[in-house]
């Protein structure tokens, strides 16, 4: 999916619309007996039209035996990629389907627009596409940090599998959200200026899925550790990210904020989380910090209940 990292052109694009509602057909037929179907798209948890950018898999009907899509006449291993806003195809950098007439299992996978920030560097293992091949052992995977037995963070991502008859209706779907957001914040008891001694922050997650199955959106191998930095406000009074996305979890993840402070020191602390991270769930986790940055002494620091999950982590003295 690394032509979802285009979700930047959305500001620049010009948008797509039909001036007649009735003048839209459900679909556009070549001179070789091919349908280019019309498309449109919502998110399931809103059932608001869909605003990013989509990519639809075609496969054998009842099945995720992959078809392909024609590309000038040709059967390629390239599945429609379609730019969306308000849930309809906009602007002329599509690539549609073009298909036979008949049922097709699509599977559509794609990363809405979010409206609040986001971490910007997500990065996602795309699976391996081949014509007449099973996407149910493909997978969307996490990459590595190379420097790092960690990985990054992952798009904000969407799926669905919905039987499509080419020729006779317009592609409809609702989509699901299948990660997670993260978002934590660091500030004083007192919401007063972070200690100066602190250098940097960082969180790493675990227990998140190596993969989502192409197919089925299902998560495998939930062993894998996320990191991320947080990020110091203009006004010196919290550290933190902006939300990441990630696979679900395992049923108690392992949380862990590793602070290094300026004299070369590093202070950790880890406790797993109470509930997992589940997939279209969005947690917001704050943490509240003692006086424990002095250059020679450390002391400890508590968290706040969850702004979602309405939990209490009490952390001890770090040493």
């Amino acid at each position: 999916m690394k032509k979802l990292i285009f979700l930047t052109l959305l500001t620049a694009a010009i948008f797509y619309s039909c001036s007649d509602d009735n003048s839209c057909a459900p679909c556009k037929e070549d001179n070789g007996g091919l349908v280019t179907p019309d498309l449109s798209v919502t998110l399931s948890d809103t059932q608001s039209p869909m605003t990013g950018v989509l990519e639809a898999y075609p496969c054998q009907a009842g099945s995720a035996i992959y078809y392909g899509n024609y590309i000038e006449g040709k059967l390629t291993p390239f599945p429609g990629m379609y730019y969306l806003q308000d849930g309809a195809i906009y602007g002329n950098k599509n690539r549609e389907l073009s298909l036979p007439v008949g049922t097709y299992n699509m599977i559509y996978w794609g990363t809405p627009k979010y409206e609040e920030p986001i971490y910007s560097n997500p990065v996602v293992i795309d699976p391996q596409i081949t014509i007449g091949g099973d996407l149910s052992q493909q997978y969307f995977g996490l990459r590595r940090i190379s420097t790092d037995t960690t990985y990054y963070p992952v798009f904000d991502l969407v799926y669905t599998v919905k039987p499509a008859h080419i020729g006779t209706e317009e592609l409809s779907a609702a989509m699901q959200r299948v990660v997670a957001g993260l978002k934590v914040i660091v500030k004083n008891k007192n919401n007063g200026i972070l200690s100066s001694s602190i250098a940097s922050m960082e969180v790493h997650i675990g227990g998140i899925a190596e993969k989502l199955n192409v197919y089925t959106a299902a998560p495998v191998n939930q062993t894998k550790t996320v990191a991320f930095p947080l990020v110091l406000s203009a006004d010196g009074t919290q550290m933190s990210n902006a939300t990441v996305m990630l696979f679900p979890s395992s049923a108690k993840p392992m949380f862990k904020l590793i602070i290094k402070l300026k004299n070369g020191n590093t202070k950790t602390y880890q406790q797993p989380l109470n509930a997992p991270l589940k997939a279209n769930n969005k947690l917001t986790l704050t943490l509240t910090l003692g006086d424990i940055f002095s250059e020679e002494t450390s002391g400890g620091f508590t968290i706040d209940n969850w702004q979602e999950e309405n939990e209490t982590i009490d952390i001890p003295t770090l040493e």
